[in-house]
C-alpha cells in the first residue's frame, strides 16, 4: 500500500459527547483513541494535511449538540489541532458524511490536488462508513484505519440487535469487499506513510 505525500487524514467526530456511555451504550475497540492520536501525530510530523470533522447534532438532547460541552473535540484531539506543518481544515456537519459539511470537503481536496484520504474516528458504522463510501463514490482513493475507529451496539428492525464489534466487522467487510475503501490497520498506514 502506498500513502501519497499529500494524502489527507480525515478525523471524523472525535468528540467528548461519545464518552457519555449512558446515552450510547457499550463501545468497542478501547485502543482506538491511541491509534487516532498516533495517526494525527504521524500526519502532522510529515506535513500532510489533516481534516478535523465535528458533528453538530440537531437532535434534541444529543451529547453532540452545538453549545453543549460534548460537542467539543476530545482533549487529545483539541490539543493537536493547529500543531502540524501541513494544511488543516475544520469541517462541521449535521449529517453522516463529512462530504456534506461546511466548508465543502470535496472542493477543498480538489483545490489542493488531493486524491487519497485516510479516514479514522467515530462511529465506525455511521459517519466513518458514510464518509468512506461517499469518498469512494466521488472517486477518491479511500483508506480506512479500522483500529482507529469505534462504535456502539445498536438495535434495528424486527428486534435485531448487533454488538459494536459485529457492526464494526460488517462495516469493514462492506467497505473493503464492496470496493469503497481499503480497510487496514493504523500500523500499516503509518508504515506506508513514512
Amino acid at each position: 500500500m502506498d500513502i501519497a505525500q499529500n494524502a489527507a487524514l480525515v478525523v471524523v467526530d472525535v468528540q467528548q459527547g461519545f464518552e457519555e456511555a449512558g446515552y450510547w451504550g457499550t463501545r468497542n475497540n478501547p485502543s482506538a483513541d491511541d491509534n487516532i492520536a498516533a495517526l494525527i501525530d504521524g500526519w502532522q510530523a510529515s506535513g500532510r494535511p489533516v481534516v478535523f470533522v465535528r458533528h453538530d447534532s440537531v437532535t434534541p438532547g444529543s451529547p453532540l449538540r452545538a453549545g453543549y460541552e460534548g460537542n467539543g473535540f476530545k482533549e487529545y484531539v483539541e490539543r493537536r489541532r493547529g500543531s502540524g506543518g501541513g494544511a488543516e481544515l475544520l469541517v462541521t456537519k449535521s449529517v453522516n458524511s463529512a462530504f456534506l459539511g461546511t466548508p465543502d470537503l470535496g472542493a477543498w481536496l480538489r483545490d489542493a490536488g488531493i486524491s487519497q484520504i485516510v479516514v479514522a474516528g467515530i462511529q465506525t458504522n455511521m459517519c466513518v462508513e458514510t464518509t468512506a463510501r461517499m469518498g469512494g463514490n466521488l472517486g477518491y482513493e479511500v483508506v480506512v484505519a479500522f483500529d482507529a475507529t469505534y462504535t456502539f451496539g445498536l438495535e434495528g428492525p424486527f428486534g435485531w440487535r448487533q454488538s459494536a464489534d459485529e457492526l464494526a466487522r460488517a462495516t469493514a467487510v462492506s467497505l473493503h469487499g464492496g470496493g469503497f475503501a481499503r480497510v487496514v490497520t493504523t500500523e500499516e498506514v503509518l508504515s506506508a506513510a513514512k
